[in-house]
């Protein structure tokens, strides 16, 4: 049964999934597409100790200061990247989408995210070992000004319906949108997508494989937050079709291209010192690439046309991915049943 009070509605049959109240009844189940999502990201289940960083020692002392540059502000971003995106879904989209089978999903992304954020603390640990190098790569937010202009951006859409206790109008529901679509088109699907280019660039010269090996990881957790997310703007759109207005629409476009912005003045800061084999422009039209294929998720014509100037990036190999469950049943008799697809465009 559903949890009520005075202030809260009784659950109904033709109960939106924004509605305000606490739904705790999962029979019958409303959105048993939600109630997969959430299946599908236990058979993902990885450690960090999985992870073996200790290989990528001997790279880091070969790279150039332009090449170690770029990677100490990516391991500054990894610092507190994930922690951001864990508060805004305790804080704001546990609290709105109300359907327990959802919430069950957020849960496990909740989980997620800390093992993302305990890989990337481990990343730190064995990559900065000077004490004074660590403690400034968590303060990035304060003391790198690329990093806080990115914080900056989630913070203003995280703030933005802070004082949201409960969708109730429309105009409710449309902020509510928006730091959703955000959270997962700017920031999990353009800011990471964007980390994660850097990280498959060293790798496509034969450096730092151990952090790839754990990106790729990230890289399926990321992936399936996305959809999950998008799945709820889906299915919102299907119940209250009105709240996809012109409006909505126009700031969607122009938070997007807020987010490529972003993105492009950290590239600025991680290539600073000029990287063989990757260029500002070609990041900046591969952030355009990948906006427009947000865009296109959100049912949005595309703004850049701008096609993905990243070779490796487009055979980005695999086979280290579809081998995750074998290995893992091998190694924790963990039983996997179903498909799993490696479609998503970079």
């Amino acid at each position: 049964m559903p949890v009520t009070t005075a202030d809260t509605p009784t659950r109904t049959r033709d109960a939106a999934l924004l509605d305000p109240g606490m739904d705790l009844t999962l029979r019958p189940m409303r959105y048993p597409l939600f109630y997969d999502r959430f299946r599908d990201a236990i058979k993902n289940t990885w450690t960090v100790e999985e992870v073996d960083l200790h290989s990528d020692l001997a790279d880091l002392n070969k790279l150039s200061d332009a090449e170690r540059h770029l990677v100490n502000r990516l391991v500054a971003f990894f610092a507190t990247g994930d922690t951001i995106v864990a508060n805004n879904l305790v804080l704001n989209l546990y609290e709105h989408i109300n359907a327990p089978e959802a919430r069950l999903y957020l849960s496990r992304q909740l989980f997620e995210e800390a093992v993302h954020v305990q890989f990337y603390l481990t990343l730190l640990d064995t990559y900065l070992p000077d004490e004074d190098e660590r403690a400034a790569a968590f303060d990035a937010v304060e003391n790198i000004p690329s990093i806080r202009d990115k914080a900056e951006f989630c913070f203003k859409w995280i703030d933005s319906i802070d004082s949201l206790n409960r969708l109730e109008t429309k105009a409710d529901r449309r902020s509510f949108l928006l730091n959703l679509i955000c959270f997962a088109a700017c920031i999990e699907g353009l800011f990471f997508y964007g980390a994660f280019a850097y990280v498959y660039f060293l790798r496509s010269r034969g450096l730092l494989n151990g952090l790839a090996s754990g990106t790729n990881w990230v890289f399926r957790d990321e992936s399936m937050h996305m959809a999950f997310a998008f799945d709820v703007v889906d299915v919102v759109r299907r119940e209250e079709p009105d709240l996809f207005d012109d409006e909505l629409n126009a700031q969607v476009v122009e938070m997007i291209s807020d987010a490529v912005d972003a993105e492009t003045r950290f590239a600025e800061d991680l290539l600073v010192g000029g990287v063989a084999g990757m260029s500002v422009a070609d990041m900046r039209a591969y952030l355009e690439h990948v906006a427009d294929r947000r865009l296109a998720v959100l049912g949005l014509p595309p703004v850049y046309g701008t096609a993905n100037p990243f070779a490796f990036m487009e055979l980005q190999d695999v086979q280290e991915l579809s081998n995750f469950f074998e290995r893992r049943v091998s190694a924790y008799q963990v039983a996997v049943s179903g498909s799993v697809a490696f479609d998503e465009d970079f």
